[in-house]
């Protein structure tokens, strides 16, 4: 419940501070490992206090093991919460307070991270967790612990906000969405694209927080209409008010925890419209966004977020709900943000990887399972995508032949995507790669 509570004398069970160079440790509970089996389970939390029903679901994923919290600013205070608060067994809760870049190739922080069942990113600033992680071993462990090891993540605020696979890095300190809106290419909109962490049905998605407080929905769609400037297809988006929660499970089911209707509550699910083209139509420095699409260029999916969590997205074809939730078109006139409430849900289905049912019929492309062999009457992009939605590369072609090597896809089933220079589709087919 949402509550003010000041603890003046704070016990911890079996607390442990360590101080190393690289990062500051404190252990409530078992410092020695335990081998559990997670489940795998991702939650974003809106920044504000934390909902105790989600916390609850996180933990019981770890399956009675080991919880490390990673933040690089404030102490401790995550370890009584975790281990003691919730009802919820686990065997410990270590909190690593990173101070510098040198925690990301630290062996202690790469041993704890490879024992954990649980992790959690804590709020602050996210511009530190990219310059202290970005391309170094922590960053690779910590891709291990979520992609090999099927462990629970989460994060609030700037913890959320480095869960998508593209970033708002603060690099340049934060920035309202009439500045963004404004000047999307502004040296505050600075953003990492597909080069951080690899969490599941999180791919092509930008995260946003403190959604209520202030004001963000026009900085998250400058962000989606970036994404789409250096060629993401697909632009998605997840928000949350900022004493919201979302939990979303193996299957890719996304349930909604807050107070509502005791307090107006939100998870927000944003999508690209279903217009062709679909990207933005003035995106240019120093000139105001324009990205109406017959004013339907985002359809968001305001989910009402209860204690429960009975309110649903499905992030497989971002368009199934339960609930009593809301859908909305968002759209935007020479940087002016505008909402048109009570929609229709959008007529076109988001996979991850196609928005419709495919054809191999006619494609402009041979496939040999190393090598694609693309004839091209126009210049094009080309994105492949695994079946996860995770895009695996993007390709610029040339009028006439272009040859693509794929050597490096492991097996399997791979969606092409075909688009001309205008982002309108003109190729869209599945290929099988022994």
């Amino acid at each position: 419940m949402r509550q003010i509570i000041i603890n003046l004398f704070i016990f911890n069970l079996c607390v442990a501070p360590v101080v190393a160079q690289s990062y500051t440790s404190y252990i409530t509970g078992d410092s020695a490992d335990v081998d559990v089996t997670p489940t795998r389970g991702i939650v974003l939390a809106g920044g504000a206090t934390d909902n105790d029903n989600a916390m609850q679901w996180m933990l019981e994923r770890a399956n009675g093991g080991d919880v490390l919290v990673l933040r690089a600013s404030g102490a401790d205070g995550y370890n009584n919460y975790f281990f003691a608060d919730l009802g919820v067994n686990v065997n410990s809760v270590e909190t690593i307070v990173c101070s510098n870049a040198a925690s990301g190739s630290d062996p202690y922080v790469l041993q704890r991270i490879a024992e954990a069942e649980c992790i959690f990113f804590a709020g602050g600033n996210q511009s530190n967790y990219i310059n202290f992680w970005l391309d170094t071993p922590v960053e690779t462990a910590l891709n291990d612990f979520i992609l090999t090891k099927n462990g629970v993540i989460g994060g609030t605020s700037a913890g959320m906000a480095i869960l998508g696979s593209h970033i708002f890095t603060a690099q340049n300190g934060t920035v309202t969405s009439n500045n963004a809106l404004n000047n999307p290419f502004g040296l505050s909109v600075t953003m990492s694209h597909d080069d951080f962490l690899a969490v599941p049905f999180l791919q092509n998605v930008v995260t946003d927080t403190h959604y209520d407080n202030p004001d963000r929905r026009g900085r998250q769609m400058t962000f989606m209409a970036q994404m789409s400037y250096v060629g993401c297809s697909q632009p998605l988006g997840i928000a949350c008010n900022e004493y919201v929660a979302v939990a979303i499970d193996a299957n890719g089911v996304a349930y909604c925890f807050g107070e509502y209707p005791q307090y107006q509550e939100y998870v927000y699910f944003l999508r690209q419209g279903c217009e062709s083209p679909s990207n933005p139509e003035v995106m240019e420095p120093l000139q105001a966004l324009t990205w109406n699409r017959n004013q339907s260029a985002l359809k968001v999916y305001r989910a009402n977020a209860r204690l429960d969590g009975s309110s649903t997205f499905n992030l497989n074809d971002w368009i199934s709900t339960s609930g009593d939730g809301q859908w909305q078109n968002w759209y935007v006139d020479n940087g002016v943000f505008n909402v048109l409430e009570d929609m229709q849900a959008p007529d076109c289905i988001v996979t991850g990887i196609v928005e419709e049912e495919v054809s191999n019929v006619g494609l402009p492309w041979i496939f040999n399972n190393s090598q694609l062999f693309v004839h091209q009457e126009e210049a094009a992009s080309l994105y492949i995508f695994d079946m996860s939605g995770r895009q695996m590369g993007s390709w610029s072609c040339v009028k006439g032949e272009n040859l693509i090597n794929l050597s490096h896809l492991a097996s399997g089933v791979y969606a092409v995507d075909l688009r001309n220079a205008n982002g309108q589709r003109i190729g869209l087919g599945r290929i099988n790669k022994l």
